[in-house]
């Protein structure tokens, strides 16, 4: 039987995969979890030996988890936006790239479909200078830096692949970096709606979920590319999967046994089955009867508002080295 694997666009979860499916640590893949504002952070390092069994491309990755993602927590959104913004600056100063260095952002998705609204629902929020330094620059205070944006949509509205549009729009305006935001699939239930990840790796949009377009890396454009996403889709057999795993979990407990002889009353021997194999299983029956979907929580409209605002307001606050309570006014008074 082939190996599990799973629609996700998450490397932490990729790299996790990896070592369990090969029995420990895999050379080239190092992890590293640290707490932040009581929000958990793991940076994940792929190297390019490491890029076939991972799947995911070599590079940085940094994952921020936190439970508060789904709730309307204006204080502890606040404290991930913080930790979200100096993870930004980590990485920009990472590339090298200047105080004055010029960002072009692109809020990648199709803003119609809820789950899939958020890189343009962040634009939407952001602090744009370009065209001030270009028109009044003498205006501008200390602090800013040229910021355009763009909400590209999607090819089966434009017709055009989005990585044509932004290489078209880098060639024309010279960008010294991009950032491109996107929503994720995840295969885990607990990191849906409550992960956030960036990677200096690019991102090729639509790969979770089987639809994979133009990739958009620093090999792609030319300048150095930083994604920022959150998972806000899953398909229905990780669902159907992780809900078998939690019945049996259940189940153990009640029965008060260490042992797997419990297992054997569950639903005949599908309890005895490996992860790989209760996967295949799952995936068999619900795929040729059309039921193995792409879902999102009931409450997508209000998550994708609240992580737009946490997301925009990291970026506003590091790109422009600016308190967020300061970052209201462009021009010098």
């Amino acid at each position: 039987m082939k190996k599990w694997s799973p629609r996700t666009d998450l490397a932490l979860e990729s790299a996790l995969i990896a070592e369990q499916q090969n029995g420990g640590k895999v050379e080239g893949i190092t992890l590293k979890e640290e707490e932040k504002e009581e929000t958990k952070v793991t940076t994940v390092e792929i190297t390019e030996g490491a890029e076939r069994i991972t799947g995911r491309k070599a590079g940085h990755y940094v994952t921020i988890e936190s439970a508060d993602l789904r709730k309307s927590d204006s204080s502890r959104h606040a404290a991930i936006s913080r930790v979200v913004a100096e993870e930004i600056r980590l990485f920009v100063q990472g590339a090298g790239l200047s105080q004055n260095a010029s960002c072009l952002i692109a809020g990648l998705g199709n803003e119609l479909i809820t789950p899939d609204s958020l890189g343009p629902r962040v634009t939407d929020r952001l602090i744009v200078t370009n065209h001030l330094f270009k028109l009044h620059p003498e205006y501008v205070q200390n602090g800013y830096r040229p910021v355009s944006a763009i909400s590209p949509g999607v090819m089966g509205m434009t017709g055009i692949e989005t990585g044509d549009i932004l290489l078209g729009l880098i060639e024309r305006e010279k960008p010294d970096f991009l950032i491109v935001i996107d929503a994720l699939a995840s295969r885990s239930i607990e990191r849906l709606n409550a992960t956030i990840q960036m990677t200096d790796a690019g991102i090729q949009p639509g790969a979770g979920i089987g639809n994979r377009r133009k990739e958009i890396s620093r090999h792609t454009a030319g300048i150095p590319v930083i994604a920022i996403g959150i998972p806000t889709v899953i398909d229905a057999v990780t669902v159907t999967r992780d809900a078998i795993e939690m019945v049996m979990k259940h189940l153990q407990e009640k029965s008060g046994r260490e042992d797997d002889s419990w297992k054997r009353s569950f639903l005949g021997n599908i309890g005895l089955l490996d992860e790989n194999e209760k996967h295949q299983l799952i995936n068999d029956v619900l795929t040729p009867a059309g039921l193995n979907m792409i879902v999102t929580p009931k409450e997508a409209d209000l998550f994708i508002h609240g992580a737009a605002a946490i997301i925009s307001s990291a970026l506003n606050e590091a790109l422009h080295d600016r308190p967020p309570e300061e970052t209201r006014s462009f021009f010098a008074g």
